[in-house]
């Protein structure tokens, strides 16, 4: 039997949609069922390659390992990666097929609707419930002609909905009303309940408003979730990550805010530690002196090591490293930190085609038209200096690049500076823990005072607890009649 569905929308971006579904996708884990998470397009530059070398949307990986599903690129088969202001990498069942300017996506992307329904029937056929994600709002008049990810998509899969405000950004009650009132009257009728997300405070205060909103509206509400922190990963430029600002901690690491920067995923193992920092750098006075440098992988290498160059970070990394500072790159960083990157193709259209790059390590990058895309896996071997204590560990991580660089070793080094093109090659058991223990020798600090965590099984309470959050402010008994599973 084909799968039942339901639809979490929005009233704008970051409302709160990716947690909710990720939420209900451990609830019906929880209850017996076999549920997937679906999101027709996604714009992000947090991805992720599956097993078979596809690439998809961080956000719906987060999804499938709630729901204890291995991802699968069937449940983002469109995904936009932002190249410039104006256009974006588009990529379609896992592989890219081009850049295109916003213009031209937005003319062409029903042609993709094939792609989008094979995607969704076949993991329909496999499954009991499917949950599908919006994106941004439904009712951005502007851009709902060829819709096929909000309504446009609901009515492709014929999927009820839930329409979901954020409280903690004020005005939920014009959000929700508004929203539904932009909406078409078939639209409309596919609104099932509302859902006032990341709600602090009483909810007794709350009430007289919910009674007001369900009048207006038409529907009830279906449920007022509270504000609730977890560590789970979070998408792109709406990351809270991006706007810490407290001091420095035991163990402090700085991690350069590039423009464009893209899988910063990869620093979570450094973060679960409760006396180490994860600071995000933009600007030269920022950076102080931490014990560990990271420059993250970005979309656009040529255009961020122009602004790394410009804004006077640069120097200031060099001048770190000969002070003894460890340097690491990931993908893109790794790029920079190398002798030069060049782009004979304008494969990244930055207008470039070669710049010198820092210097600090032995490789020349050459940027090509098709698109590194694997897992890969192994044990260390050979790292000299701080983390030379990760020889034997085993690793295990994803590629995603266009640049070549070589036949080269999963980490290069060079006087105190590291680099890989693997990502999520801090996340394996002792991997960071090493690099953390060596930072505290430096320091003459004691390892035990950072803390320590399990990380598969602090996953799994994560899930655990953002499930518990949802199902506790969600009408799961309304969800399920939504459904038709009541």
């Amino acid at each position: 039997m084909k799968a039942r569905n339901i639809m979490i929308q929005g009233t704008m971006s970051n409302a709160g949609k990716s947690l909710l579904c990720a939420g209900l996708c451990r609830i019906f884990k929880q209850d017996g069922l076999r549920a997937a998470p679906f999101k027709s397009q996604n714009m992000a530059l947090n991805s992720f390659i599956t097993k078979d070398g596809f690439e998809m949307g961080r956000a719906q990986v987060v999804q499938a390992e709630a729901a204890g599903k291995e991802p699968d690129v069937r449940m983002n088969p469109i995904l936009l990666k932002p190249t410039t202001d104006v256009g974006s990498q588009v990529i379609v069942n896992g592989k890219p097929i081009g850049n295109m300017r916003a213009m031209e996506y937005y003319k062409r992307k029903r042609e993709f609707i094939p792609a989008i329904m094979e995607a969704y029937d076949s993991l329909a056929a496999e499954n009991d419930v499917m949950v599908i994600e919006g994106a941004g709002s439904p009712a951005e008049i502007n851009l709902k002609a060829g819709d096929i990810v909000n309504m446009g998509l609901a009515k492709l899969v014929d999927a009820p909905v839930l329409l979901v405000g954020d409280i903690d950004r004020g005005g939920v009650f014009a959000q929700l009303y508004g929203t539904i009132a932009l909406l078409e009257e078939d639209e409309r009728a596919r609104v099932k309940g509302t859902v006032v997300n990341k709600f602090r405070g009483d909810r007794k205060i709350l009430e007289p408003g919910l009674e007001i909103l369900e009048r207006l509206c038409g529907v009830p509400v279906a449920g007022v979730i509270p504000y609730i922190r977890v560590d789970i990963d979070d998408e792109d430029s709406l990351s809270e990550r991006f706007t810490r600002t407290g001091a420095a901690k035991l163990v402090d690491v700085a991690v350069i805010k590039l423009p464009r920067i893209s899988n910063f995923t990869d620093l979570a193992p450094f973060e679960r530690f409760e006396n180490v920092s994860v600071r995000y750098i933009e600007r030269p006075a920022e950076l102080g002196e931490p014990d560990l440098i990271v420059i993250p992988g970005t979309k656009s290498t040529v255009s961020d090591l122009v602004w790394l160059r410009e804004s006077g970070l640069e120097a200031r990394i060099k001048q770190a490293v000969s002070r003894g500072t460890p340097v690491f790159g990931v993908c893109g960083g790794y790029q920079m930190l190398g002798r030069s990157v060049k782009d004979p193709e304008g494969v990244e259209a930055s207008g470039r085609t070669e710049i010198a790059g820092m210097g600090l390590l032995p490789i020349e990058t050459v940027f090509e038209g098709e698109k590194v895309r694997r897992q890969t896996r192994g044990v260390f071997s050979d790292i000299p200096g701080i983390f030379a204590s990760l020889n034997g560990l085993a690793y295990e991580g994803y590629e995603i690049h266009m640049g070549r660089s070589g036949q080269l070793p999963p980490v290069v080094c060079c006087g105190g500076v590291y680099g890989s093109y693997i990502h999520g090659i801090f996340d394996a058991a002792g991997i960071a823990e090493a690099m953390l223990r060596a930072l505290c020798e430096k320091k003459n600090v004691p390892f035990d005072s950072l803390g320590s965590f399990d990380p598969k099984a602090h996953k799994q309470a994560q899930y655990d607890k953002l499930a518990a959050a949802v199902r506790e402010g969600l009408d799961m008994e309304l969800v399920y009649r939504i459904l038709g599973l009541g």
